[in-house]
């Protein structure tokens, strides 16, 4: 099997007791997000945009009048692409639920499923709290947690359209529950697929009213109750539905829609995974404006995690209407940052953009480059304005997605485009010169404190090893980019070449790691993989033989674990400043792993890498990559995958990140080897003779030729040859 299915990206399922250390999952539908929480029906982070809600919770599940969280029992939590299945057993019962985001729609549904494992016929009483804070956007979402807002609420059946014709479930006789954003165009309608009681936690205002109360700050919002008549070794079901809209009338219709049919949306779900799945390698699929090359392998972890690459950048894909690029790619969900797209995550999984997606990718950088990546971090789409401080990667971020995209698309023009009233080409220079404006009291660039750079690592400041070995790449990069504009790149390459010693300078000998130095002249030795990763990736032709040798060794001795990566080395004087995992000891955010691989493939050592990938295969094991996963040392693994960290302090990790496309790039740059020449020659000089010797890339689109590029270095073009026979 050569493309893979929800099944063959399920994650391993995952039982809990309440609380437990386990990251909440996430679920899209392309058009907006949920998380699914750790009882069997909770939900929180309803977003649909342009409304939100932040982090509000509904849907919490109380079984015979008891909140079932209190009941003790253990959860599993078995997450695919299109569902989350939860399921517990109580004294005489199994209950199992399945969430989806519903396709099309802005809606979640869950199916809840009672069983009865007794002897005797029973009635169960089922109850939901329900609860909503719909905002719509004024402008971009600024914080961490997307806005949310009290809302009015009221329980009455849906009303009927100002034309007369039904909203959908206008005349099913049956209440739901109402929230509305007082002033604002942002609705939510809650409840279930059969009749019920709805309740809401106020008084109503005069009769003929329901249930109306005002407004309803944090409080419970209400209650939605029912009974199932459950047979003696039979079962039951009902189903919860929230639908979002701009107006009740819409919200209401979207509502009918889905409840009218729970189990049919459950089945478009797994259709619309499998089909999304599919496009991400079919050229001309009208999914995607590109297409991904399949790969065939007989090595499982190989494959694993190239699938897992892929995956976890169509979960970013945003098409909500609004969305001011038309189509967007998000970094977080389902807790933080939605709407916002950050430049350095971007450019981590810039190779997959580039292959799977290069228009939105082509909009995507030229409003970036329109504005000033000096001042923000990312953007909005909502709004299309900036995001946050000025993140001190930026310069080498935009180089390497342009030069990702202009080598593999082959769209030349691309430079000579007018941006913010010069080509592209000027700006390419001018981020390669851009470190020359930060030096102070050296040749290198001084990229400040933390919050420009590691944020949780106290010690990485100021002239940092990792940025300052991208500022050389970057001019070379440039160079090479100029030259095919039709400009002059030697001024760059010279350039390069007198800032190179400066950069190695900051080696310490013996040691396999770089210091960071201080305004003051000091120097503070850092054991973090940034350094290893980057340095090894962009200069390590440039390096002695024996400063390979120890890097190689450090990271071996004091960053590898069997399953993922310690950020810092636990050796490190900072490895007390803090416990975020994705950038200090406990853990590491998802690239580190990919890229580390990447250097000790450039650094001469790609059979660590090679041996490594089994390991790092068990942690693509619980959905799409996390924003960080801990280190076995800090938390237990789960079935040998490093576990995901979870949102709570003093983590505050998102469930998943769209940087896992920088494991794509290791399986084809790295391990195949893939190299585009100035001229759009394509090459090859794989390492996977001892992996797998017939593994495959087939259909690599590059400037519009198709090739397979085998393991033994050959590389086929399919436009000479005639097409392929399938794979």
């Amino acid at each position: 099997m050569s493309v893979p299915t929800v099944d063959d990206l399920a994650a391993d399922p995952v039982s809990h007791h309440y609380d437990d250390l386990i990251a909440p999952s996430g679920l899209t539908n392309l058009l907006g997000t949920v998380r699914v929480d750790h009882d069997l029906t909770q939900l929180s982070a309803v977003t649909f945009p342009p409304v939100s809600q932040g982090l509000t919770a509904t849907a919490t599940l109380f079984v015979d009048g008891r909140l079932f969280a209190s009941y003790g029992a253990e959860v599993t939590h078995a997450w695919r692409p299109d569902r989350v299945v939860r399921s517990a057993e109580l004294p005489g019962l199994r209950i199992e639920t399945t969430t989806v985001a519903v396709p099309g729609e802005t809606a979640v549904a869950i199916d809840v499923r009672v069983h009865n494992l007794g002897s005797e016929d029973r009635t169960v009483g089922l109850g939901f709290t329900l609860n909503a804070r719909v905002r719509e956007a004024d402008g971009a979402w600024l914080s961490a947690e997307s806005p949310s807002a009290a809302n009015e609420t009221v329980v009455r059946p849906l009303r009927q359209a100002q034309d007369g014709a039904s909203t959908g479930s206008g005349n099913d006789g049956l209440d739901r529950m109402i929230f509305t954003q007082p002033g604002g165009a942002a609705v939510s309608v809650q409840g279930l697929d059969r009749p019920a009681t709805v309740r809401a936690s106020g008084v109503a205002k005069a009769p003929g009213d329901a249930y109306e109360v005002g407004i309803g700050g944090t409080a419970r919002g209400g209650t939605v109750d029912t009974t199932l008549d459950v047979p003696a070794g039979g079962s039951a079901r009902i189903a919860y539905v929230q639908a979002i809209g701009s107006t009740e009338e819409q919200a209401g219709a979207t509502f009918h829609r889905v409840a009218a049919d729970v189990p049919a949306a459950i089945k478009a779900a797994e259709e619309f995974w499998n089909t999304q799945l599919s496009a991400a390698f079919t050229p001309g699929s009208g999914e995607f404006s590109g297409s991904l090359p399949i790969l065939t392998t007989d090595n499982d972890a190989l494959r694993r995690l190239y699938w897992w690459g892929v995956l976890g950048v169509i979960w970013f894909r945003r098409d909500f209407a609004g969305n001011v690029l038309g189509r967007s790619y998000d970094t977080l969900m389902p807790n933080y940052w939605s709407t916002t797209t950050f430049i350095w995550d971007f450019s981590l999984s810039s190779l997959t953009h580039a292959l799977l997606d290069p228009e939105p990718m082509r909009r995507q950088l030229a409003h970036w480059i329109a504005s000033d990546i000096h001042t923000h971090f990312g953007t909005s789409s909502l709004t299309g304005g900036p995001v946050g401080q000025w993140y001190s990667v930026n310069d080498y971020a935009m180089t390497r997605l342009v030069d990702d995209y202009v080598r593999f698309t082959g769209d030349q023009q691309f430079l000579a485009e007018e941006l913010a009233g010069r080509p592209v080409h000027d700006h390419l220079r001018q981020w390669a010169y851009a470190w020359q404006d930060f030096r102070k009291a050296s040749p290198l660039a001084d990229y400040g404190e933390i919050e420009n750079l590691l944020e949780c690592v106290s010690s990485y400041t100021h002239e940092v090893a990792s940025l300052n070995a991208a500022n050389v790449w970057n001019l070379r990069t440039a160079a090479d980019l100029l030259d095919r504009a039709g400009q002059d790149g030697d001024q760059l390459r010279k350039t390069a070449d007198e800032l190179l010693p400066h950069v190695i300078d900051l080696y310490e000998p013996g040691t396999g790691f770089f210091a960071a130095r201080q305004p003051d002249g000091t120097r503070l030795g850092v054991r973090h993989c940034y350094d290893f990763s980057i340095v090894g990736t962009t200069i390590a032709d440039d390096l002695a033989p024996d400063v390979k040798t120890e890097m190689i060794d450090f990271f071996r001795r004091e960053l590898q674990t069997e399953n993922w990566i310690r950020a810092l080395s636990p050796y490190d004087p900072d490895a007390s400043f803090s416990v975020r995992p994705d950038h200090q000891w406990n853990g590491a955010y998802p690239a580190w792993p990919a890229d580390a691989a990447r250097a000790l493939v450039d650094l001469g050592a790609p059979d660590v890498a090679l041996d490594w990938l089994p390991g790092l295969a068990r942690t693509a094991n619980q959905g799409p990559t996390g924003q960080a996963h801990f280190v076995e040392e800090a938390q237990p693994g789960i079935n040998g995958g490093a576990r995901k960290a979870p949102p709570q302090l003093p983590y505050i990790i998102d469930w998943s990140c769209s940087s896992s496309g920088a494991w794509v790039a290791l399986v084809i740059e790295s391990l195949f080897g893939v190299r585009v020449g100035a001229d759009g020659t394509v090459t090859a000089a794989p390492v996977l003779a001892g992996l797998d010797p017939g593994a495959v890339l087939h259909g690599l689109r590059v400037a519009g030729r198709t090739y397979d590029v085998h393991a033994d270095g050959r590389v086929v073009s399919l436009d000479q040859v005639g097409a392929p026979t399938a794979p």
